[in-house]
């Protein structure tokens, strides 16, 4: 009898410990589950939020991928040529979906618009800077002329693209705007010249003649040293002259030769 109680006493011993670890770990595959469904609605809400173009998309918030994708359409440009620069290209450039392109700028004559108006924005505080150093006229003109072409040179895709009416929206306001504030410059710096008022919305035939020859020397000048066109020049001249002396030149002589008929 003392044998049997023992070992019921056993048993029951066993049982009770056996439940109590079942009653211990329920709770805690409770909490498991629980954590493992609060992780997959995290995960869920994260891949949600992320951006189609995937890790690369994550450092582009709001207006910085508008920033980006202009920043990219620049590379493709003096990379690979007007002819290379599309919106898929530019998608891939950026590392976003070939969508994000179009979400922003609408088509690609929306993108090169706005692409040809950073341009005029940035050539247009060189020519500001220029025109605002110290020195005559005629050596302030000069300074912007070289800060022009310095400009097509560090820029020559963007600068190219400026003078590309026929692939441009000229009706956007940020290029318009931007253009316009490129011609007022000109027109004030020939009017400093010939110290006189220039209005750019009504000129003289004179005056126009003179913004129209001092803008053909200046982009012809700068077009032919991109096309390097100008080498077959500057080999024939005496060693040691460069560009910059032939610009110069350029812009002090006379069309015709003084005291001869032009």
């Amino acid at each position: 009898m003392i044998v049997k109680l023992n070992l019921y006493s056993v048993k029951m011993a066993t049982y009770k410990a056996e439940m109590a670890k079942k009653t211990v770990s329920i709770p805690a595959r409770v909490r498991r589950a629980a954590n493992m469904a609060a992780f997959a609605r995290t995960s869920r809400k994260s891949s949600a939020s992320r951006p189609i173009g995937g890790a690369k998309d994550a450092p582009y918030h709001h207006g910085a991928l508008r920033d980006a994708l202009l920043e990219a359409a620049e590379r493709v440009l003096e990379r690979e040529g007007l002819s290379g620069l599309t919106l898929r290209a530019v998608a891939r450039e950026a590392g976003v979906s070939h969508a994000a392109p179009t979400h922003h700028f609408g088509d690609l004559a929306g993108l090169v618009s706005e692409l040809a108006a950073i341009g005029f924005q940035q050539f247009n505080t060189a020519m500001a800077a220029a025109g605002a150093a110290e020195g005559s006229p005629t050596e302030k003109a000069m300074a912007r002329a070289k800060a022009y072409i310095a400009y097509a040179q560090a820029h020559p895709g963007v600068y190219g693209l400026m003078f590309r009416t026929e692939r441009l929206d000229m009706s956007r306001p940020s290029l318009k705007q931007a253009a316009s504030a490129a011609f007022a410059g000109l027109a004030g710096a020939i009017g400093a010249s010939r110290h006189e008022q220039i209005s750019e919305q009504a000129l003289s035939l004179d005056q126009a003649a003179a913004i129209a020859r001092a803008w053909c020397l200046v982009h012809g000048f700068t077009m032919l040293l991109l096309d390097g066109r100008l080498c077959d020049i500057l080999r024939r001249l005496p060693e040691g002259t460069d560009v910059e002396t032939l610009l110069e030149a350029m812009l002090r002589s006379p069309i015709a030769r003084p005291g001869r008929d032009a």
